[in-house]
């Protein structure tokens, strides 16, 4: 299937479940924007020679990981209900996504410890940084069907991220295709919140959940990839 065909029909299944999705994740969007918020206020009062982090911020931190797992767990599990014909409540989506949340979490931790590394390791040879970032982004894209893994094959963390490598080979191109639309999508969403940060914190915090929530299209398109690329090898 086409690129194009692929972000139609994901145009399609968001525009025509957007209040189902809206009431499934806005709510724990909103709470993760918070916190990123916050956390964003607090950092840039750090002192750069002297930075201190105190249990607060740990706290923080641990929690924005684990309502993005819940987060991601619940769209997951949404998109695999709608595509076998099901029509769930948000409330059962949310129950039945939690014991996903564990090994999402701690499958998301070591894709993202691969992702970050050749970046790290690069970063200490000045210039070359730029090719650790290449070699980054395209392990985002090698590793970008994890959650599904996880939640649609019931993977252990470990076999979710072999089996995402292995799926994502002939597809890669498509998938990186697909991740680049975060680029747009976070420079329409950087102008829009200093626009909105004007109006206060409140503000700010719809318009950054707004931006989030859009971005949630890019999920639903690696979703239906992801399906029209496992049909053929599943038949």
């Amino acid at each position: 299937m086409s690129l194009s065909a692929i972000l139609t029909e994901a145009y399609n299944f968001f525009r025509n479940h957007l209040t189902q999705l809206a009431m499934l994740t806005v709510p724990l969007l909103l709470v993760q924007v918070g916190i990123q918020l916050w956390l964003g206020t607090e950092m840039s009062k750090v002192d750069l020679e002297n930075p201190q982090f105190g249990a607060p911020h740990m706290i923080a931190m641990m929690l924005l990981l684990l309502i993005f797992s819940v987060l991601i767990a619940a769209l997951t599990l949404f998109l695999e209900l709608r595509s076998q014909g099901h029509n769930p409540s948000t409330g059962m989506v949310l129950k039945a996504s939690l014991p996903f949340v564990p090994p999402l979490l701690l499958a998301g931790v070591f894709s993202g410890l691969a992702i970050l590394a050749p970046v790290m390791l690069f970063a200490a040879f000045g210039p070359l940084w730029l090719v650790g970032l290449v070699i980054s982004f395209y392990l985002f894209a090698r590793l970008a069907y994890v959650n599904f893994m996880v939640v649609v094959e019931r993977l252990t963390p470990l076999e979710a991220i072999k089996a995402s490598f292995s799926f994502s080979g002939p597809i890669v191109l498509k998938t990186i295709a697909l991740l680049m639309l975060y680029l747009p999508l976070s420079v329409v969403g950087a102008q829009l919140s200093g626009a909105a940060s004007l109006g206060g914190l409140p503000v700010q915090m719809l318009a950054d959940t707004l931006m989030a929530f859009i971005g949630l299209f890019v999920n639903l398109a690696l979703f239906r990839l992801y399906m029209v690329t496992k049909q053929p090898t599943a038949e």
